[in-house]
């Protein structure tokens, strides 16, 4: 009889900024949810690119990345994901080049092909002048495998200063087939959105097992999946917190995005019925409870996906309730 693996828990962050707070304080408790995550044994540490998001303050992800690395002993860091259409390759290859060189051993490069933004952003990012731009994100990303796999004595053309031959792991993140597609044929580890976007993660799955490819990288599929998790030491505590999210994506969805909203304790008022059931298939893939609730939920998951690795993530509008929440989901995780 084999023996169980141990659940492996990640965290990702998109550095909420709650109505009254400044980015520097989401930059605050970023720091203290990340040294929490490293002390409770939390995987890896991942933040999220968004732009013209007045509720994220993640837009600079490489920059905070460096910011938690430098403040933390062991925490593996990483991007969930660099939106890779909004960059030049060369660039992002030399940004996770210098993580990597002061940080050896602590960085991941999460690639994401939507560019986490409108179309007006995306024009001030500079990335899409024409309206003819074509899908580079495949060869975008042989490339930057081509110069962090390069090996002793090679010397392209081009290189990025540091980053060449530094063998960073990349991982290709998705919300539908496309990236399940991609990573199994370039033998990449593969993380599916379904804290947003959970409508295709069984068949993204699927995709990605059965078409996996072994390269130098990887000798077999790696899922990770992440979720929502919101806990407390109540259920009606929980629910209470996570109207947060749940009015973050009402804001969204109507075209307001601003700032995390505080928790209210009824959202009869604050929806229609056709938002309250865009909101609740968007984030049903939420575990929103007590420690008992949370424990039952992932060990569902791990059952239903076999995910390799599960990544948490959590908009709770007070500091103290978001790092209560992911104690209390690592305390699940371990009783599994």
């Amino acid at each position: 009889m084999s023996e169980k693996k141990p659940l492996r828990l990640s965290v990702l962050d998109l550095a909420p900024i709650p109505q009254g707070a400044t980015a520097r304080e989401a930059f605050h408790t970023s720091l203290a949810l990340a040294r929490q995550a490293e002390k409770l044994g939390y995987q890896r540490y991942w933040l999220a690119e968004h732009h013209n998001m007045t509720g994220i303050a993640s837009a600079a992800t490489s920059v905070l990345i460096g910011y938690l690395a430098a403040n933390t002993d062991t925490l593996q860091l990483g991007s969930g994901g660099i939106m890779l259409p909004n960059h030049a390759p060369l660039v992002i290859a030399e940004q996770f080049g210098t993580l990597a060189s002061l940080y050896p051993g602590r960085i991941d490069l999460g690639l994401g092909r939507a560019p986490g933004s409108d179309q007006r952003t995306m024009m001030a990012l500079r990335r899409h002048l024409s309206s003819m731009h074509a899908d580079t994100f495949p060869d975008d990303v042989a490339e930057l495998i081509g110069w962090f796999d390069a090996e002793p004595g090679e010397q392209p053309a081009v290189q990025p200063v540091p980053g060449l031959g530094l063998k960073i792991p990349v991982w290709l993140l998705g919300s539908s087939l496309y990236s399940a597609q991609l990573s199994a044929k370039l033998g990449l580890p593969f993380a599916f959105a379904s804290h947003f976007a959970p409508d295709q993660l069984f068949q993204a799955l699927h995709v990605y097992r059965e078409n996996f490819q072994p390269s130098a990288r990887l000798e077999k599929p790696y899922a990770m999946v992440c979720i929502n998790v919101v806990a407390a030491d109540s259920e009606r505590d929980a629910r209470f917190l996570f109207t947060s999210q749940q009015q973050q994506f009402i804001n969204l969805r109507r075209g307001k995005p601003g700032p995390l909203p505080a928790p209210v304790e009824n959202m009869d008022n604050l929806w229609s019925p056709s938002e309250q059931y865009g909101v609740q298939q968007a984030l049903s893939m939420s575990l929103v409870g007590d420690s008992d609730k949370v424990r039952h939920g992932l060990a569902s998951l791990m059952r239903e996906t076999q995910a390799d690795e599960i990544m948490v993530n959590g908009q709770i509008f007070d500091t103290e309730a978001r790092l209560r929440s992911f104690a209390i989901a690592m305390e699940a995780a371990r009783s599994l």
